[in-house]
């Protein structure tokens, strides 16, 4: 409840125990056991910071936040515990508070998605619980990508990448290292793990602007924006993944705040345990660097789990406005693990904060909170103050409609999928695969084109040597017919002479044998001619 300027949370006795708005950004804790209060805790600090104009971030883990949408109902518990506080003079106001549902996975909320390269390959090789030579190499894909100018959106994306790289791996070795075939199928194999984990609808666009939760209702109330984490939980890696990518998203985002007279927003982590649940040592260092560092944006970061011990030490010695419950301590180990959140705080001789732990009941908590000059106050055993919204869940169509109606959902409802990785190297795919065609077919007409021409020049060779052996016949023909025709000639004219020369020497008989001699001698001197 915002009451005089400060959010009063609990009060101890007569004493109103409550968080300074100028400190709630010092980070806080909501610590306890299953069943001691925790989620009223929440909800009542959720409820305070709205008030007071800040704009709230919840996980919503079992799905009872909901009801923060809709105004408390009267009935005797809440009469007896509004008497108990002293409430009822001021009119204890039951009221609805201005809520926003998102969802992962589009469900029961807006859907809420980023992109693969806004998430990062550090927090996805934790997503797909990588080893270090894959995460190496996931590092390698991401750089050859941007290198050569695509982007990566969806999880198609990252598999197209992959696979590309896969094929070309030796064109990148030279530049990028080795990058064995072996590992590249590993995470792609991973990939596909994480697209049948919810991945392929947590991944794409429109991204979530993060600027969208900065808001508040008409009445100046901070918006509370409650992420339905019902079936988020049940992967433990996607659920705490996505908080460590929102807190590196608006740790990069926002511009520096310093100290201001109330936060800019404020950030409820339920099961906080899983951040940091094996997580790398590295990893756990970004955290505890991020969490130091974010509080100069102006945000404030809020764990709740069961035990302090599941926090981090470095983180946990950040965390200034502390409420814990009730811890049980059966065991040796579970009584040490008591001592040392009781040490935690500043004691307060009016009791034994170790023995209050263990004594406290439903709705009771040990309160802690920083004063004016941020140092933590005097450790209080207090009752928390009782919510103004309802107490229970919503049913699923009311929760519809409180979506469907809220203006971000048309910004965020249908998932677009503009050209990115995938659709780049899918063409780049195609038009290789063509180009290889169109270099075969071409092959083929220079191969057949080369046999053409090989064919016309031996069947031009033929009729070469086919018209040379008709001449050198035509020749032969011709010299044979001039040779008979010359030897006819000349027998002739021989044996007319031959006949003249022996009719003048030897009458008849002389007249027949000069007549065979000239043509013998006219014969022997044509072939001697010819033979020249």
């Amino acid at each position: 409840m915002y009451w005089n300027q400060e959010l009063w949370i609990a009060s101890a006795g007569e004493k109103k125990v409550s968080i300074l708005p100028r400190m709630a950004n010092r980070h806080g804790l909501i610590a306890g056991a299953t069943g001691t209060g925790k989620t009223v805790t929440l909800k009542v600090m959720a409820e305070s910071f709205s008030d007071c104009g800040v704009p709230v971030f919840l996980a919503d883990v079992k799905g009872d936040l909901a009801g923060m949408c809709r105004p408390g109902e009267d009935n005797e518990d809440m009469r007896e515990r509004v008497r108990r506080f002293g409430l009822s003079d001021c009119g204890f106001p039951y009221r609805a508070y201005p809520s926003c549902f998102w969802d992962i996975f589009g469900k029961s909320g807006i859907p809420l998605r980023t992109t693969i390269s806004e998430m990062g390959p550090t927090l996805l090789a934790r997503l797909m619980d990588l080893n270090a030579t894959q995460s190496d190499i996931l590092h390698v894909i991401f750089r050859i990508a941007d290198d050569d100018g695509l982007l990566l959106i969806d999880t198609k994306d990252l598999r197209a990448m992959l696979q590309y790289v896969y094929e070309n791996a030796k064109k990148y070795s030279a530049e990028y290292g080795n990058m064995a075939k072996q590992s590249i199928s590993a995470i792609l194999r991973a990939v596909v793990a994480l697209e049948e984990a919810g991945g392929d609808v947590f991944f794409g666009e429109p991204a979530l602007n993060i600027r969208d939760w900065f808001s508040t209702g008409l009445d100046g109330r901070g918006t509370i924006n409650m992420l339905d984490c019902r079936s988020l939980i049940g992967s433990p890696t996607l659920y705490s993944t996505f908080l460590l990518w929102m807190l590196s998203e608006l740790f990069e985002t926002l511009p520096e705040l310093g100290d201001a007279e109330k936060p800019r927003m404020i950030f409820f982590f339920d099961e906080a345990h899983l951040l940091f649940a094996e997580a790398p040592k590295a990893l756990l260092q970004k955290i505890e660097q991020v969490v130091k560092l974010i509080r100069s944006k102006g945000l404030g970061i809020y764990f709740i789990t069961q035990n302090p011990s599941d926090i981090p030490n470095g983180v946990l010695a950040q965390l200034g406005n502390k409420v814990q419950h009730a811890l049980h301590a059966y065991t040796p180990a579970e009584q040490k693990k008591v001592r040392a959140a009781a040490e935690s705080f500043r004691p307060n001789p009016a009791f034994d904060t170790a023995e209050a732990l263990c004594e406290l009941g439903i709705g009771e908590a040990l309160v802690s909170f920083l004063d004016a000059d941020g140092r933590p106050s005097v450790v209080e055993r207090c009752l928390v103050l009782p919510p103004q919204s309802s107490m229970g869940a919503i049913d699923e169509a009311d929760r519809k409609k409180e979506t469907e109606t809220n203006p971000l959902f048309i910004r965020y409802s249908d998932m677009v999928d503009r050209d990115s990785a995938y659709e780049l190297l899918n063409r780049k795919s195609v038009e290789q695969a063509e180009a290889l065609e169109r270099e075969k077919e071409q092959a083929l007409a220079d191969k057949e084109t080369e046999r053409q021409r090989k064919l016309a020049e031996r069947e031009a060779e033929k009729l070469e040597k086919q018209r040379e052996r008709e001449a050198e016949r035509a020749k032969k023909q011709q010299a044979a017919a001039i040779g008979r025709v010359a030897r006819t000639a000349t027998g002739t004219i021989g044996r007319e002479l031959g006949n003249e020369l022996g009719k003048r020497v030897g009458g008849s008989f002389g007249k027949r044998l000069g007549g065979n001699v000239g043509a013998s001698l006219g014969r022997g001197l044509l072939d001697t001619f010819f033979r020249r």
